[in-house]
């Protein structure tokens, strides 16, 4: 039986993530997944957030999506696109990129960390004991772990045999997605009928002057709205062309099927992301309807979360008590989430009353206050852990500043290249000690000058120094003391010794 410090149920976006932000801290890990090979059949999530740029910017690897996808002011709320070009972020855009893309490129980079993936493996149970997990593969194979993290879907087998509740809301709308040819060839595009919002595209696109246009030749690309709440199983040809002849009045002649697959708007969560020696991140804790495009980059942001504090607890830095923050930071963001989609769907409604309460919001998101706050949520750069009270940055996400060191300059998110915290003194040099955390904590003198500004929030001043956790979130704030930086350095990176 092979044994590994953490094993990892699924190789997507989000089990992938956890797999690097563990191999950078130095953990043995490993991953389990069903596929024989990375290959994604279907549409699936199609982008990436502003927030998840930054994170995989910290990492020192968001060129090799940049290089790939498609900048695009795609940020937005139902059927409003918000623009985020003057929030103060490097990356103040979305980035358009098909998820089999994603999978392909974090894939790559699990592999440099050589990153074991046990690949056409299904995990068909586990038991745990007070020292690690014993985790049972098809084909009578085991696998032996400290600890067990679920990324294996809405459908989470971890999460079932864990025992975690998963409540929330039935789903109201149901979708086919599908690949395919046409005898006629559909207008191009995303189209709202009385049945709702059905789509048509191609796989290859480009992005011009902030509108899509497609490639003029290749297999169609549907999503189409069903008139009833679907089953629970694969549609077959016959459901996707009922469901074109309902909202199109056509099927255009669809046949030779690539694939097909149904997603609906039902929402739940699970009611905990812990359980013992057990994990849950990405779908398999948070599913809801795909609109707003928030799904991947939750689960990935979830993996950053985790990842660092599991490292610390299993190399003896930290006591177990961290790992509990993963659920009380990372559960309320989830919920915020649920939320907001589920606002989303029921603003796509068709009737007269939902159409004038769309009319309404879309008036509302044109002021700027409006518009900010609610571009920063679904951006993720709003996300706020709380970190206690204090000044503004606490809890927040750290900007990316141009920071001139004794060393040269530097932008900060170099510092956090290797999942490390950082502390940042921009006061006089040496004036911050942390020499018991010295081999924990990169210490960097630096200065920093120009205004410090946070998405929505606006001008904030200048700390004297920051804390910064690996995930890039700050845990301390300096106002030319060092209160309470003990403190917070006990509670994120172990006591001192």
């Amino acid at each position: 039986m092979k044994e590994h410090v953490v094993v990892i149920s699924g190789a997507g976006p989000t089990g992938l993530m956890l797999a690097g932000e563990l191999a950078l801290a130095g953990v043995d890990v490993a991953i389990v997944e069903r596929r024989p090979n990375q290959e994604l059949a279907g549409m699936r999530a199609g982008g990436l957030s502003a927030r998840t740029l930054e994170v995989l910017d910290q990492r020192g690897i968001v060129d090799r999506f940049l290089a790939e996808g498609q900048i695009a002011q795609v940020t937005g709320f139902a059927v409003t696109r918000l623009d985020i070009s003057d929030f103060p972020t490097r990356h103040n855009y979305g980035l358009a990129l098909r998820q089999k893309h994603i999978e392909r490129i974090l894939t790559g980079w699990v592999e440099e960390l050589a990153v074991p993936i046990y690949r056409g493996r299904d995990v068909t149970g586990f038991a745990e004991d007070d020292i690690g997990v014993t985790i049972e593969l098809s084909g009578d194979a085991s696998l032996r772990a400290g600890y067990l993290v679920g990324c294996d879907g809405g459908r989470s087998l971890i999460r079932k045999i864990a025992g975690i509740e998963f409540p929330g809301w039935d789903a109201t709308t149901s979708n086919i997605l599908a690949e395919a040819e046409m005898e006629e060839e559909p207008p191009l595009g995303v189209h709202r009928t009385a049945l709702g919002m059905h789509a048509f595209g191609r796989e290859e696109y480009e992005i011009r002057d902030g509108k899509v246009v497609f490639a003029s030749e290749g297999p169609i690309n549907v999503m189409v709205t069903e008139k009833t709440v679907g089953g629970t199983g694969e549609p077959t040809l016959s459901d996707l062309k009922e469901a074109l002849i309902a909202a199109c009045g056509t099927d255009y002649g669809i046949h030779s099927l690539k694939w097909i697959s149904r997603f609906t708007d039902m929402s739940r969560q699970a009611a905990a992301y812990r359980k013992g020696r057990v994990f849950l991140a990405g779908d398999a804790a948070h599913v809801h309807s795909p609109v707003g495009g928030q799904g991947l980059n939750t689960g990935v942001q979830d993996a950053v979360n985790l990842g660092w504090k599991l490292a610390q607890v299993v190399k003896g830095m930290s006591p177990e008590a961290l790992l509990d923050t993963y659920h009380a930071e990372r559960h309320p963001v989830a919920a915020r989430v649920l939320r907001a989609t589920m606002a989303q769907v029921a603003l796509q409604r068709t009737d007269d009353r939902t159409e004038a309460l769309r009319e309404m919001i879309t008036e509302l998101l044109g002021m700027e206050e409006p518009r900010k706050r609610i571009a920063a949520e679904m951006s993720g750069l709003a996300i706020h852990y709380d970190l206690g009270k204090g000044h503004p940055l606490l809890g927040r996400r750290m900007p990316d500043l141009e920071l001139t060191t004794p060393d040269g300059p530097l932008r900060l998110f170099t510092l956090l290249h290797n999942a490390r915290p950082a502390l940042v003194n921009f006061g006089a040099p040496g004036s911050v000690d942390i020499t018991p955390w010295s081999d924990r904590v990169t210490l960097v003198d630096a200065r920093c000058d120009g205004a410090w500004e946070l998405p929505a929030l606006g001008i904030v001043s200048a700390p004297a120094a920051v804390l910064i956790r690996p995930d890039g979130y700050v845990a301390w704030v300096g106002d030319g003391t060092q209160d309470g930086l003990q403190d917070a350095m006990n509670s994120w990176f172990g006591p001192a010794g």
